[in-house]
Formats: structure tokens, C-alpha cells, sequence
């Protein structure tokens, strides 16, 4: 969802890493500066209800805020306009405030689509006026704020193109047949669905060319046109390169849609999960073959002794790299100690702004008929402070038997239990202490 960030000024990849987002190769001796204009002024009306869909939340946070943030991630985009209603600027700014976006302005937008994106390249050429400091860049990328699954390597060849050709755009096969309807609404004619594509976003243009082009360009497109590539065409002479895009590029429009990006977010940070153990043989096992069931859940199981996670560095190396879910093995069923040292640690680097943080807390025991009233309460109690800050903290006891076959088949139905937690990420569940 969120790929490494490649430089183009220095041709090297930075930032976050991830194995199957590989870049593509960045010529070094031809610099460019890039900026992106999010529009983000839709009113949201085929989205049904009085909140635009791109404020809409999404695990407790706003759309937008996802989309801007896959774009900031990525190191060689300079700055982040994001062109909003006049009456949404303020919720805009607070949202920038609150999950710490970097490299974003807000402005207000127009009342069309065209004429936002104009206010959104206004800013460059008349920055000062206006009170800001952006510079005009070389290259700029328009994306529509409710496309939050963009991956670099489709800006990457979208920017790369545009500085070559003038302009690009991304662009998908049709999924449906194209039809006309004559006057009495029957059948005219079809298109060949072969020789024709779904434009879609992101696209990127030289500055100037684009920036011409709106000024240039009739009241009449600018109220009815939407597609920018046809603006560059028709008033600065500019032949799009077309791009291939991948099928993550899809917009949310229809409720049906917030519930898909919703099941993809929790998919993307579900991938990665942080055990943590100490020295005692009990913990050492269960966290062994933990982490072995759990191979089979998730692409990356990592494997941390107490004593390293509770250095605050190595906490900020495992945040960086996109893991939100931990597992913290408690030899005995009445031991919070560490389950509260380590959401101290949780709260101290800010971890849960961007995403909610799952930190399930496994409770050994070897008395098949032991009370957990006592622990119950605990778990509730600190589970409750932590909840508004994103913390969703759950309890599992582990009936740990030295059987090695009955203890894996306690594995097996703890790690199911486990991964049912972190998929769902369900705040119902919250306090609740479930047994395996």
C-alpha cells in the first residue's frame, strides 16, 4: 500500500523499504523538483449520507488523510497541495495538524473540479500573495484525494513521462462494453472495447504547460470539463504519454467502496507481526512455535527478546517498518508488568496516529481451572485508558502443556485466534481476555 520512496535528484531508494516494490531505474543527470495538487473539494453525493466521502473515516481515520500520506511518503515529491471547499479548510488543516502530514498546504477550491486544481497551481506562481513559501516545481502530479492505494512506481513513470512528453496519465483497460442510446432510448451503436481505455489518475505535466493550459481554457471547461489531459491538449498542444496503470488505482465513490479500502488498509497492516518474549523456557517455546504457526498467516514474524524492545530506538526501527500488531508472552497469568511497559513504549513514539495498534497480551498458564477474575479486571482497566488513543489491547491465556503435540495444536488455535484480532482490529473485543 505505502511502497519504499525512491530519489530522483540522487537515483537511490530512502524511507520505508518493502520487498515487492522494487523502482525503476532514475537517470542522474537530468534533476527534477515535483509537487502534487490532491483535489479533494467533492461534495459526495453518489457516496449517499451529509459527510464527503473524502473525510469519511476509515479505522478511525479520514480518507484523505491515507492518500496524502501515500503520497508524502515518497521523498522526491517536494510538496502536497491538497484544494478543498471553503467550508471544509479548517477540518482540513486539523487533519493535517493531528496526523503530523508533512510538506502539506491547504487551499480553497473552486466550485468545479477544474477550478480547484486551478486554485491548487495558483499557489506556486503566486505563493507570496497568498501567504506561502511553495516553489513553482518542474514537474506536477494532479491525484484525486480518494484514490488512497498509489504506488510509486506508477508516479515514478507518470512524472518520468511527463517530463519527457509534456503530460501523462495513467490509464486502465474498460471493464465494461461502451453503448449509445438513440433519441427513444434504444441500442445506436457500441464501441470496440479494444481500442479504448478508462483514464484514470494519477498524471502528471510539465508546470507550465499545464498552468497555461488553465489559463487559457474557456469558463465552459473549466465547469464542465474533467479531464486535465484533454486541457493540455486542446489549449497548450500537449500529446499525453499514456501510462499502464496497475488496478490499485481505483477511486472510492459508492459506500460499497469504503467498505473494500476498509478490508485493504487492515489487509496491508496485517502483514507484519512483532513477538516479544523474555529468557524464561516456557515464554521461549510458546514464542517459537508462535512464531513458526504464524509463518503461515503473515509475510514477515518477527522475533524480539524483552530486553532489546524495551529500547526505544529499536522500537522506532520496528514502527518504520510497518508493523502495528504485537504479541507480548507473559510466563504467568497474573503479570502485566510487561504488557504495560510495553505500551508505555507504544505511547511514547506516537505509533498508533497513523494506525491502530493491536497489542495482544498471551498469558501462560498451566491450571487448566484457574480463576482470571483478578487478571480480568487488570486487562479491562488498561485496556480502557488505551482505547482512545488507538491502543487496542486484547488478553489470550495459553493453557501451556508440556505435550509438545497438544501444546502445537494450542498454537494452531491461538495463532487463528491471534490473526481473527489483527485482521479485524474490532474495538468490540477490547478488554476481553479469550483462552486457547
Amino acid at each position: 500500500m505505502e511502497p519504499p520512496a525512491t530519489d530522483l535528484r540522487k537515483g537511490s531508494s530512502s524511507g520505508d523499504s518493502k520487498p515487492e516494490a522494487a523502482g525503476a531505474a532514475v537517470p542522474r543527470e537530468r534533476p527534477v523538483s515535483v509537487a502534487a495538487v490532491l483535489p479533494a473539494g467533492g461534495s459526495g453525493e453518489r457516496m449517499g449520507g451529509g459527510t464527503p466521502k473524502q473525510f469519511c473515516a476509515l479505522l478511525g481515520r479520514p480518507l484523505v488523510s491515507y492518500t496524502v500520506r501515500a503520497i508524502e511518503r515518497i521523498s522526491w515529491i517536494s510538496d502536497i497541495v491538497v484544494v478543498v471547499s471553503s467550508e471544509n479548510v479548517e477540518i482540513m488543516k486539523s487533519i493535517v495538524k493531528k496526523y503530523g502530514h508533512k510538506r502539506t498546504t491547504v487551499v480553497e477550491g473552486g466550485i468545479t473540479r477544474h477550478r480547484s486544481i486551478f486554485n491548487g497551481l495558483k499557489i506556486f506562481v503566486k505563493g507570496n500573495q497568498l501567504g506561502s513559501s511553495l516553489q513553482k516545481p518542474e514537474v506536477v502530479v494532479i491525484h484525486d484525494a480518494v484514490r488512497p492505494f498509489v504506488e510509486e512506481e506508477i508516479l515514478f513513470k507518470v512524472v518520468m513521462a511527463a517530463k519527457e512528453h509534456g503530460a501523462a496519465g495513467a490509464i486502465r483497460p474498460l471493464v465494461s462494453t461502451v453503448i449509445a442510446s438513440s433519441a427513444d432510448g434504444c441500442l445506436d451503436h457500441s464501441l470496440d472495447r479494444a481500442k479504448y481505455r478508462a483514464s484514470e489518475m494519477p498524471q502528471a505535466f510539465l508546470f507550465d504547460i499545464i498552468h497555461q493550459a488553465y489559463h487559457q481554457c474557456s469558463d465552459y471547461d473549466l465547469d464542465y470539463g474533467t479531464e486535465c489531459l484533454h486541457l493540455a491538449l486542446k489549449y497548450s498542444k500537449t500529446n499525453a504519454k499514456l501510462i499502464e496503470g496497475t488496478p490499485d488505482l481505483w477511486k472510492v465513490t459508492y459506500k460499497r467502496d469504503m467498505y473494500a479500502a476498509d478490508c485493504l488498509i487492515k489487509d496491508a497492516i496485517s502483514q507484519q507481526v512483532c513477538i516479544i518474549t523474555d529468557i524464561k523456557e516456557n515464554t521461549v517455546q510458546v514464542g517459537f512455535l508462535l512464531h513458526e504457526t504464524l509463518k503461515n498467516h503473515v509475510k514477515l514474524v518477527k522475533g524480539i527478546s524483552r530486553s532489546l524492545f524495551k529500547n526505544d530506538n529499536h522500537l522506532q526501527s520496528i514502527l518504520l517498518g510497518q508493523c502495528y500488531n504485537f504479541i507480548c508472552i507473559n510466563d504467568k497469568l497474573s503479570d502485566f508488568q510487561e504488557t504495560h511497559q510495553l505500551v508505555d513504549l507504544l505511547e511514547n513514539t506516537n505509533a498508533s496516529v497513523l494506525y491502530s495498534v493491536v497489542l495482544i497480551s498471551v498469558h501462560l498458564n498451566v491450571l487448566e481451572n484457574a480463576s482470571f477474575s483478578s487478571e480480568m479486571q487488570s486487562l479491562t482497566k488498561l485496556a480502557k485508558e488505551i482505547k482512545p488513543k488507538n491502543i487496542l489491547l486484547y488478553g489470550l491465556v495459553i493453557h501451556y502443556q508440556k505435550d509438545n503435540v497438544k501444546l502445537q495444536e494450542t498454537m494452531d488455535s491461538a495463532a487463528a485466534l491471534m490473526m481473527a484480532l489483527i485482521r479485524d482490529r474490532n474495538p468490540v473485543f477490547v478488554g476481553q481476555l479469550l483462552v486457547a
